[in-house]
C-alpha cells in the first residue's frame, strides 16, 4: 500500500535521501495529536511515510515526514499549505502542516487502496475504459488546482492514488519555478500512456524510475496502439497529442470534459467510431471535432460523383438503345438473322465479356494485415471498409514519417471473396490524398497473426510494378488478368500522407469495393 509514491524528480531527489536522526517509532505521538502507527515507506526525496490516527477526530491519516525540517523543507511544507485550499474529491485532503526544525512533517488524507504504479506492476497495463476513468479524475483534480492560480507539478502513477472505493485521487503537490500548467496537463498523457502500456515517457513529461516508452530509431515514442490490441484509434491520438509539445495543450477544464464524454461512452459500451481527431476549444469546455466537416464534404462529394455516373451511364443507355434499334432495322430489311449474332457459345459466335457487377463484401470477408504486430487492437474496424458508409473508416495510427515511422512495410486489407472470380476493378476511398497503395494476390490466408501477416506480404504477388500514390480520395486498380481468377486479394497501404489534423502521418480508409465478372 503506497501512500506517497515517486512523483516527478526533483532537484531534491538527485541529491539523493536526506539523512535522519531521531527517527520516529511507532506509538509516538507528533504535536500531541498525531499517533504513529505504521511505517509504510520511504519515498525518492528521503520522506518517510507513516500511516496514522488523528486522536482527536479518531480518523486515519497519512503523516509524511522529513528530515531535517527548517528551510530545506520549505517546498513540502508551502506545496501542503496551497494543496489544504483546495477541495476536490479527486484530491488528497491536506490536514496540517507542521515545521519541527529538526523535522517537519504533512498529514493528510489516508487512502485505502494502492498507486496506479503498483496496481500495473500487479496486473499489467489496463484497459481503455478504466485508463480513461482514472485519467478524467486526474484532470479534473489539475483543473481544479489551476482554478486557483496554482500548479501541481507532480502528477505520476506514483501520486494518483486508486481506492479500494473506486476513489481516484491525486496526491503529493510540490510544483517548484519549473513546473507549469502546460507541464500539469501533458503529465495526463503521460498516465493514460502508462495505463495503457505500462511505460512512462520521460523525455516528454518528466523523469522516473519507471521504464521509459518504447521508441523508435529516431527517438520518439511508439504509440499505445504500436505496443498492444484493443486501444481505440481517438483514443490513441489523444494521449500522443498530448505528449506532443508540437500540438497545444487544452486547458485542464477542456480535457476533462473530453475525457468525461470518452468515460460516459465506455461506461455505456457505446464506440468511439465518430469521436474524431483531439480539438480543443481553449477556455471552452466543449469542442466540435474537425472530422465531422471532413465527413460532410465528403457526403456532398460522393452525391455528387454518383449524379455524374448516373448520368453518364443514362447517356451511354439511350445511345446504346438507338444503335441496338437501327442494327435491328437493317437486318431486318436485309433479310438477316438477328439471332447470328448470339454471344450463346452453341452457336458459334464469339463470346462478348459481360459488364463487371460490384462485388457484395462483408464484415467477415475482410481482415487486417499488420506485419510484423499481427492482431492489432483496431482489426474490429475491418469492417468499416464495406459497409457501404463512408462516415465509417478503419483509421490508422500516426507514424512520426510516411514509411510507417520505418517499423514496418505498411499495412492493408485482406478480402477472401471465398471462391474464386474474375476481377475487374478495385476502388479505394481514403481521408486524404498522397496515399501509396498496391494490390496483391495470394492462394491462401496463412493466418490472422503476425506470422501469416508477415507470410502475406513476403508471398502474395503484386500486381503493380510500382506503388500507386493517389491523387485524390478515390484510388482504382484495374490491372487485373481476364484470364485468371482470383480469391484472396490484398489492398496494401506502403505509404501514408501528412496527417492533416495534426503532426505525423495518418490515413484513414472509408471504403473498399471489388468489381468483378
Amino acid at each position: 500500500m503506497t501512500q506517497v509514491g515517486e512523483g516527478h524528480e526533483t532537484a531534491a531527489d538527485e541529491a539523493g535521501p536526506v539523512l535522519t536522526f531521531g527517527a520516529p517509532t511507532a506509538g509516538e505521538i507528533l504535536a500531541e495529536r498525531y499517533q504513529l502507527e505504521q511505517h509504510v515507506n520511504d519515498d525518492s526525496a528521503g520522506r518517510q511515510v507513516w500511516r496514522g490516527v488523528d486522536v482527536v477526530l479518531r480518523r486515519p491519516v497519512a503523516v509524511v515526514l522529513r528530515y531535517p525540517g527548517g528551510d530545506s523543507a520549505t517546498e513540502m511544507l508551502q506545496a501542503a499549505v496551497a494543496a489544504s485550499r483546495v477541495i476536490h474529491p479527486n484530491l488528497v485532503g491536506v490536514y496540517d502542516a507542521i515545521d519541527e526544525q529538526q523535522r517537519a512533517y504533512v498529514v493528510r488524507e489516508w487512502v485505502e487502496g494502492e498507486s496506479l504504479r503498483d496496481l500495473i506492476a500487479a496486473e499489467g497495463p489496463l484497459d481503455p475504459a478504466r485508463a480513461i476513468a482514472i485519467a478524467h479524475s486526474v484532470a479534473d483534480a489539475l483543473g481544479a488546482v489551476h482554478a486557483t492560480g496554482m500548479v501541481h507539478g507532480n502528477a505520476h502513477p506514483g501520486t494518483t492514488m486508486i481506492g479500494d472505493d473506486g476513489r481516484v485521487v491525486l496526491a503529493d503537490a510540490r510544483a517548484d519555478s519549473a513546473d507549469s500548467i502546460e507541464g500539469d496537463v501533458r503529465s495526463v498523457g503521460g498516465i493514460l500512456y502508462f495505463a495503457l502500456t505500462g511505460h512512462w515517457p520521460r523525455a516528454e513529461v518528466g523523469q522516473s524510475a519507471l521504464p521509459d516508452a518504447n521508441r523508435d530509431s529516431a527517438g520518439n515514442p511508439a504509440a499505445p496502439r504500436q505496443i498492444r490490441a484493443g486501444v481505440p484509434a481517438y483514443l490513441d491520438d489523444l494521449t500522443m497529442d498530448l505528449l506532443d509539445r508540437r500540438v497545444p495543450a487544452p486547458t485542464a477544464e477542456a480535457l476533462t470534459a473530453e475525457l468525461g464524454r470518452l468515460d460516459a461512452a465506455a461506461a455505456e459500451d457505446e464506440e468511439y467510431d465518430d469521436v474524431g481527431p483531439l480539438r480543443f476549444v481553449q477556455g471552452n469546455a466543449s469542442a466540435e471535432p474537425v472530422k465531422q466537416t471532413r465527413k460532410i464534404l465528403i457526403g456532398v462529394g460522393a452525391l455528387v460523383v454518383i449524379a455524374l455516373i448516373g448520368l453518364v451511364f443514362g447517356i451511354k443507355a439511350i445511345n446504346g438503345s438507338g444503335k441496338s434499334d437501327s442494327s435491328s432495322t437493317a437486318a431486318a430489311d436485309a433479310g438477316g438473322d438477328t439471332g447470328s449474332q448470339s454471344t450463346d457459345g452453341d452457336s458459334g459466335g464469339t463470346a462478348v465479356q459481360e459488364d463487371p457487377q460490384k462485388i457484395a463484401l462483408n464484415a467477415s470477408m475482410v481482415r487486417i494485415v499488420d506485419p510484423p504486430t499481427g492482431g492489432r487492437g483496431d482489426s474490429g474496424e475491418a469492417k468499416y471498409v464495406v459497409d457501404g458508409d463512408s462516415d465509417t473508416a478503419w483509421e490508422m495510427s500516426r507514424y512520426n514519417t510516411a514509411k510507417f515511422g520505418n517499423l514496418k512495410a505498411g499495412m492493408g486489407v485482406l478480402i477472401n471473396l471465398g471462391e474464386a472470380r474474375a476481377l475487374a476493378e478495385v476502388r479505394v476511398e481514403t481521408s486524404a490524398p498522397g496515399v501509396g497503395m498496391d494490390v496483391r494476390v495470394g492462394d491462401s490466408d496463412p493466418g490472422d497473426n503476425s506470422s501469416g501477416d508477415e507470410k502475406i506480404v513476403k508471398n502474395y504477388t503484386k500486381l503493380s510494378d510500382n506503388d500507386n500514390k493517389s491523387t485524390g480520395t478515390n484510388w482504382a486498380f484495374s490491372g487485373f488478368d481476364p484470364d485468371q481468377k482470383y480469391q484472396y486479394i490484398l489492398v496494401f497501404i506502403t505509404e501514408l500522407p501528412k496527417n492533416d489534423n495534426g503532426p505525423g502521418y495518418k490515413v484513414s480508409v472509408n471504403e473498399i469495393q471489388l468489381y468483378g465478372y
